[in-house]
């Protein structure tokens, strides 16, 4: 049931190339710069150190070599930058031993998965990430906003996918990690909210969408009984959760948690069940489960294990969180003409366009009829075509953000 069978995908908006010397790849480049230090110049060397590392690891996954990349991070752990990292994290946490090497910092590592999904269930009842269209258009500020939402919104799915991999790992985490997702958390329940929801699942003009490889892409009718790769996430991690060994003698079945996991026998199909046959026993446990009496809360005395990082961060900054953001906003966010362009040239270094094409997961799409694309729009360089015919017919949609994306290029 928790085989890994693909290599995680790259995470559209943050990729990053190769490099330089090996010695410049590893964790080792990754400093811990103080929170003062903001986007100065040390703070974005160790973006591109780490972007580097990123770009390695999804480039060895790719072709399965992921151990160097991989036996770095047991030894060294300091990374910083979230796109980047959330990235990185589920490169290298398809190799089992990477988790069971963090030991104690895990901790940290499922508080902040907690959030990110907490955050997704909590914005799915509001429509979810903004709409390709949507982002066309508005003031240049309301454009960012909407691709940091876009972002946001693809950082949570990559903790999905980092949390399941901690699930396969059930026999190995410490009972401070299991006591933090089974009883502070209650993952499972917030794993079926997540079912409940699908935010990554949407109904567009009548037509089923789900956003996967980084865009919201419409599913065929012969397709939309297939189980989605997240979809698929969530199940492989609930029957980790619910029964592995570990999991069972620690988790209480309380009225709620009893109530909540009830819910998962409706999507329990015969469909599902094709595509997970495993999942036959997690249907076993549901039967039981309804036939059960409640478990009452356990009142048994708990020494709960602190995350680690999360409170150094909090005890070395107690007290000067103004005087970091005052630091910031003169250092950070009024560089001046000469610093932007140092930086600008840095970051066109680090961000090359041979080993962006090297990294993609797949050949680009027709924005029209889905098909591979090698042909691109020359006005606004943005949808991608597999032939003039397809171009042509998509033209009516298309012009209308196309005509202000070319204007917008020919002002700069």
């Amino acid at each position: 049931m928790a085989a890994r069978t693909h290599a995680p995908q790259p995470l559209y908006n943050c990729r990053a190339p190769d490099f330089g010397p090996a010695g410049d790849r590893g964790p080792q480049a990754c400093q811990h710069p103080h929170l003062s230090a903001g986007r100065c110049s040390r703070w974005n060397q160790q973006h591109e150190n780490l972007e580097k590392l990123n770009m390695q690891a999804i480039l060895d996954a790719t072709a399965s070599q992921g151990e160097p990349i991989q036996e770095l991070l047991v030894t060294h752990g300091k990374l910083h930058h979230e796109a980047s990292i959330i990235n990185l994290l589920e490169t290298v946490f398809f190799h089992k031993e990477v988790c069971e090497s963090a030991e104690d910092t895990i901790l940290d590592l499922v508080d902040y998965c907690h959030r990110k999904l907490t955050l997704l269930v909590a914005q799915s009842g509001h429509g979810g990430p903004p709409k390709e269209e949507e982002s066309q258009y508005g003031t240049p500020m309301q454009e960012l906003q909407k691709q940091a939402e876009l972002m946001e919104f693809e950082i949570a799915l990559k903790a999905l996918s980092v949390l399941r991999y901690i699930t396969d790992c059930m026999d190995s985490l410490s009972l401070s990690t299991l006591s933090r997702m089974l009883s502070t958390h209650n993952l499972p329940c917030l794993l079926v909210e997540l079912l409940e929801h699908s935010p990554w699942s949407r109904q567009e003009g009548g037509k089923l969408q789900q956003f996967e490889s980084g865009r919201w892409q419409t599913v065929s009718p012969s397709e939309q009984q297939k189980l989605s790769k997240l979809d698929g996430q969530v199940w492989i991690a609930l029957y980790n959760l619910l029964l592995s060994p570990e999991a069972r003698a620690r988790y209480c079945l309380t009225s709620f948690a009893k109530g909540q996991l009830l819910k998962l026998r409706a999507f329990l199909t015969d469909t599902l069940l094709d595509q997970l046959p495993n999942l036959a026993d997690l249907q076993g446990f549901l039967a039981h489960l309804a036939l059960t009496e409640a478990q009452p809360p356990k009142k048994d005395l708990v020494l709960e294990q602190i995350p680690e990082i999360w409170e150094r961060l909090e005890r070395e900054n107690r007290g000067k969180w103004q005087a970091i953001a005052k630091h910031q906003l003169r250092h950070v966010f009024s560089p001046s003409e000469q610093e932007l362009r140092l930086q600008a040239r840095r970051w066109a270094e680090t961000y090359r366009l041979d080993v962006l094409e090297a990294v993609a997961p797949e050949q680009p799409r027709c924005a029209y009829c889905n098909a591979e694309a090698s042909k691109r729009c020359s006005r606004c360089q943005n949808e991608w075509y597999c032939s003039r015919e397809c171009q042509v017919k998509h033209w009516e949609k298309h012009g209308k953000a196309c005509v202000p994306a070319a204007q917008g290029d020919r002002a700069k």
